[in-house]
Order: structure tokens, then C-alpha cells, then sequence
């Protein structure tokens, strides 16, 4: 099963508005031992020796392979158990370069994501800063602007007192011009 179309889609996303940004990089980073079968199983299998499942199995394998073979039911690894010490040491042969590719791998993915994060943080940062920036330039500009709306109020206020008061002396001396008027 491909994964080529869901990763064409989500490289179309413009890299401004898309939240794993910068993820995106580190797509390759994928399993440990590659993406093909072996490699998942492999990844699976390392997996599976630290818990606790493996290790009561094994104890249990184990445990019966001794009382079997100490009671006498089989006689096929008597004391003191040298195909049972070739069984672990071909699993510790195969089990620990197994672990630790997977832990190096891991740590490989862990520093990458982690690098991805503070480039993330950074970038939220940055933007939280511009945002900061354009609030506090857009307050100034509003602050600018009630100033001068202000200015602008007080002037109309002035002049409309003054056309007042221009009115009042322009009523006044057409009146006092119209009781000099003779009368015909």
C-alpha cells in the first residue's frame, strides 16, 4: 500500500498555514529498519523484547525447559544446559544490535522532532511579536487619530461660534439699517 498520494496532498498545503510545516521534512525519518516488511518486523520484534509479555514468556520457556529436562521427561539439554545457553546466546546476538539500531534511530527521530518543534516555537514566537507590533503601531495610529479628530471638533466648535457670533453682528446691523431707512 502506497502513501505517495496522502503525502502529494498535503504538500499542496501552503507551508504558511499548514501546522506541521515543519514536520514535513522529517517524513523520511519513518520506522526504524525502513518501511518494507522486514523492517516493520524487525522494528516490531525489537519492540517486543521490553515487555512484559516477552519476558513472562520467556521465563516461562525457560522454567519448563529446566524441569523438563532436570525431572528427566526429556533428555535432550542436561545439566548444565548448554543448548539452553546457546538459545540466549543467539537471541542476545540477534536481540541487542536489533535494540540498539531501533534506539539510535529513535533518538535520530526524537532530535529531528525536537528541532522541528523549537523551529515551530520560534516561528509562533515571531508571529505572536508581529502581532504585538501591529496592535501597538495600529493603537498609536488611533491615538494619533483621536487626537486630530479632537483638534478638528474643537475648530468646528470655534467657528461655529464665530459664524455665531458673525450672524448676530451681520442681524444686527441690518437691523439697525432698517430703522434708519426713511419711509416712503
Amino acid at each position: 500500500m502506497s502513501t505517495e498520494p496522502h503525502t502529494t496532498a498535503v504538500k499542496t498545503i501552503p507551508s504558511i498555514t499548514h501546522h506541521l510545516r515543519f514536520h514535513l521534512p522529517l517524513a523520511h525519518l519513518g520506522t526504524a529498519f525502513g518501511n518494507d516488511w522486514f523492517g516493520l518486523k524487525a522494528e516490531k520484534f525489537a519492540r517486543f523484547f521490553g515487555t512484559p509479555t516477552f519476558i513472562i514468556c520467556q521465563t516461562l520457556i525457560v522454567a519448563l525447559w529446566i524441569i523438563l529436562n532436570v525431572a528427566g521427561v526429556l533428555h535432550f539439554d542436561l545439566y548444565p544446559f548448554i543448548l539452553l545457553n546457546l538459545a540466549f546466546s543467539l537471541q542476545a546476538a540477534y536481540a541487542a544490535p536489533l535494540i540498539l539500531l531501533a534506539q539510535t534511530r529513535q533518538a535520530d527521530r526524537d532530535k529531528a522532532h525536537s528541532e522541528a518543534d523549537a523551529q515551530h516555537r520560534e516561528a509562533l514566537a515571531t508571529a505572536s511579536q508581529e502581532r504585538l507590533d501591529l496592535a501597538a503601531n495600529q493603537t498609536t495610529l488611533l491615538l494619533e487619530l483621536l487626537k486630530q479628530n479632537t483638534a478638528l471638533t474643537e475648530m468646528s466648535v470655534k467657528l461655529a461660534e464665530h459664524v455665531e457670533t458673525l450672524t448676530a453682528q451681520v442681524h444686527a446691523h441690518l437691523m439697525s439699517g432698517q430703522d434708519q431707512k426713511p419711509q416712503v
